[in-house]
């Protein structure tokens, strides 16, 4: 027979091939396995999905969203009817859509954006609530590799008052319906243009481009709302480098005019 040594040896080998084996079928320890898709630590926010879901946040809160998904904010306070929206990229191309929400069914504005660089030209711009209960949502209209950066919150001077002021500061723009244009061109050393449109309680619905070259877009926003009064669209741009144009279209029917209302902040 085989000397006891070798019989020994052969022991040893077969009790550590049945506890591997054992091991094999073990259950993991969840959150431990590194795939392409989720790589840190446990409870890591970069897990294997596809982007946060939608929640809620509340006021003044700062969120970051992926490109298509969203987030909310909560303003219950009727006493205060001025909301600012911020929103800021670290250097890509910024899309999103802004939509008031009063009630379980009723949007009464809606705003596209769009920024070539959401760190050099973000957007800043005031909402109205109605002095009602409402709530802001912001989706990112862009690819999921393009997260953006966005804070709401009820407005406080000094910029809460720039809406109101501006329309005393300077002459508005009779912009007539149906495709009529408006231009503003402001020079290089301007930094900032605050740009205020309304109606006379109409509904409003606008395009807004800055451009700093012929054809050469580099921040557009798109705004309806059913009541340009209650939902004037003011919005503060960055305007850096070489000379910015302000150009706004009114692309409601004929019967719909605005008043645009345009300056160096």
């Amino acid at each position: 027979g085989y000397p006891a040594v070798a019989i020994a040896k052969m022991k040893l080998a077969f009790a550590a091939l049945l506890a591997g084996s054992a091991a094999a079928f073990a259950p993991q320890e969840a959150g431990r396995v590194a795939t392409s898709l989720n790589i840190g630590t446990p409870g890591s926010s970069w897990g294997a999905t596809l982007g946060p879901s939608p929640q809620g946040g509340s006021v003044g809160d700062q969120q970051r969203i992926l490109g298509q998904t969203r987030r909310t904010w909560q303003f219950p306070d009727i006493n205060q009817e001025l909301v600012e929206v911020d929103m800021t990229s670290d250097g890509r191309p910024m899309y999103a859509d802004v939509q008031l929400w009063i009630g379980p069914d009723w949007t009464p504005m809606t705003m596209k954006t769009y920024s070539y660089d959401g760190y050099k030209r973000p957007l800043k711009c005031i909402i109205g609530t109605r002095n009602k209960q409402a709530t802001i949502e912001v989706k990112n209209t862009g690819s999921y590799e393009l997260p953006i950066t966005c804070t709401a919150a009820y407005a406080k001077p000094p910029f809460s008052d720039l809406r109101n002021e501006l329309p005393s500061k300077v002459e508005g723009a009779y912009v007539e319906g149906g495709g009529a244009v408006h231009s503003v061109t402001f020079d290089p050393t301007v930094e900032q243009a605050q740009i205020l449109l309304k109606t006379d309680l109409r509904q409003l619905n606008a395009k807004v481009e800055v451009l700093n070259a012929p054809n050469n877009y580099k921040q557009t926003f798109e705004i309806f709302t059913n009541n340009g009064v209650l939902n004037s669209l003011y919005v503060v741009v960055d305007t850096p480098q070489a000379s910015n144009t302000v150009r706004v279209r009114n692309i409601a029917p004929l019967e719909f005019p605005f008043r645009a209302y345009i300056s160096e902040v």
